[in-house]
């Protein structure tokens, strides 16, 4: 594997926390699919990633850090692995002690790899972005003590590896009130990926947040079982708009949902990342991850000798998830209703599950156990 730097790995790593191989058992899924081998920033390589050893700031200890990050799709399609990326840049901005890289559109099967060859290349941690990696991680992990590792959203951890998620539910709640409230046909639609605990949290909580607004409002659901398939989206976002839907949500990495829903003049959510620039007027917000709220303290722990492998869930109040600008468009009354249900979510006061058949369940079922609808939502889930 080529690199344009090369720095010697740490030789020394403080004793590491036990955390077992627990976490939150179940399915999880996180952005995972189609993608070729790794890829280097801006060179469009197939097989070789190159060092981003962005400087910054200097806080922390003083030696060198090497951190790799693997995405299941390309860092430019303004979805999950752009959100992930940003998160990346902006540690490598703050720590100048921090070195950089990342492979793009690794596929599944090729994770095991990749991460074995930044393990070889003396990397101190791996971040691997999607549910599908976490088994490839693992096994890599179990086989080199040394080396860190950190998983998005699966749920097996070991003495060496972690994992991390966010408890996006909250925004995509937040983002079905604004929705309950524009709805004039009170027909909701949403693109959705993969039938799969982390995607019904998702259109469960949207579907909450407009139903505590809107009692008549319903959500339809389009599954098209892909992360990213831009044309398979909007084909998806169109059967729900031929269908009477005047409010579009997704959960993709590309906005082709957004665009569909801007071409028919109806409200627009979009995910992942901010999309008001694909709607227009039209756009009502999106739910969005701020991921250096998870990478820059991790890199801090790794720095100074402090790393445990733990399970990470937070939320709106650790600002991990969010939710982007309001669209141009969108009422007053509606901002106004947003904030004061935002102001009670972070100050606990407000339980998205309350009113649900999910109140009271733990973490670990909402994590990884979840696999129906809420009453509002159309249908039922499709066997995974």
């Amino acid at each position: 594997m080529a690199r344009k730097h090369a720095v010697d790995r740490r030789s020394v790593l403080k004793s590491l926390g036990v955390a077992g191989t627990g976490g939150l058992a179940g399915l999880a899924g996180c952005t995972g699919g189609s993608g070729g081998t790794g890829g280097s920033e801006g060179s469009g390589s197939s097989d070789s990633t190159e060092s981003s050893s962005d400087a910054g700031g200097s806080d922390g200890g003083s030696e060198t850090v090497k951190a790799a990050w693997i995405y299941n799709s390309e860092v430019g399609d303004l979805g999950w692995s752009w959100a992930h990326n940003e998160g990346r840049k902006a540690a490598a901005e703050r720590f100048d002690w921090l070195e950089t890289d990342y492979s793009e559109a690794v596929a599944p099967a090729d994770a095991e790899r990749v991460v074995r060859e930044y393990t070889m290349n003396g990397y101190d941690i791996v971040f691997g972005g999607t549910f599908e990696y976490m088994d490839p991680m693992l096994a890599v992990a179990e086989e080199n003590p040394d080396t860190l590792y950190e998983h998005c959203a699966g749920y097996k951890t070991a003495d060496n590896m972690g994992r991390y998620f966010g408890r996006m539910y909250e925004a995509r709640y937040l983002a079905g009130v604004a929705a309950g409230m524009v709805t004039e046909a009170d027909s909701l639609g949403y693109v959705a990926a993969f039938p799969i605990p982390e995607v019904v949290r998702g259109i469960n909580a949207y579907a909450a947040g407009a139903a505590s607004v809107n009692e008549a409002a319903s959500v339809r659901v389009q599954w098209v079982n892909s992360w990213f398939d831009p044309p398979k989206e909007r084909e998806a976002a169109q059967a729900l708009i031929d269908g009477g839907v005047d409010v579009m949500a997704q959960h993709q990495d590309s906005p082709a949902a957004v665009r569909a829903a801007a071409d028919a003049g109806i409200w627009a959510t979009g995910y992942d990342a901010p999309m008001g620039e694909f709607a227009g007027e039209n756009y009502l917000t999106s739910p969005i991850w701020h991921w250096e709220v998870f990478y820059e303290p991790t890199l801090q722990a790794v720095n100074e000798g402090s790393w445990e492998s733990d399970a990470y869930w937070g939320g709106l109040t650790d600002g991990i998830v969010d939710v982007d600008e309001w669209g141009p468009a969108v009422p007053d009354e509606v901002k106004s209703t947003v904030q004061s249900e935002r102001e009670a979510l972070e100050a606990g006061d407000l339980d998205v599950w309350a009113d649900t058949a999910f109140a009271g369940d733990s973490d670990a079922s909402l994590f990884g156990e979840m696999s129906s609808y809420v009453d509002n939502v159309e249908g039922s889930v499709p066997n995974n």
